[in-house]
């Protein structure tokens, strides 16, 4: 323990007690707490798809939105499940590149490889 200055060890016995220096600020944002904790527990994958889900509005609209959602990723193929097979039909001919893009810019282009999707 560090010799205290006559000033400070004045200061001390007036009040009844020593301040201390304060520790350093040791913040950490909750959001990498919890991505420790998630690769440590192998759960990475399950809070992607998690956050997929939460920005699949985003992603592609309210009306697909409202007709389809992601299911699940696994090795890089995102599998979507849809409502009808007309939306089906659409998603796969005339949304799926942009679709992918939109889910690559976002989550990163190595996270997802190929989407698929399936009436269900």
């Amino acid at each position: 323990m560090m010799k205290k200055k006559p000033r400070d060890q004045a200061m001390a016995e007036w009040r009844g007690f020593s301040i201390e220096p304060a520790a350093p600020d040791r913040f950490v944002p909750v959001r990498e707490i919890i991505a420790q904790v998630a690769a440590k527990l192998g759960l990475q994958n399950r809070l992607r798809e998690e956050e997929m889900l939460a920005a699949w509005d985003e992603i592609v609209g309210d009306f697909f939105a409202q007709h389809s959602r992601p299911a699940r990723l696994v090795n890089g193929v995102l599998y979507i499940s849809v409502l009808q097979p007309t939306v089906l039909y659409e998603l796969n001919r005339q949304w799926k590149g942009m679709i992918l893009e939109k889910v690559r810019v976002r989550f990163g282009s190595k996270l997802v490889r190929e989407i698929r999707f399936s009436v269900g």
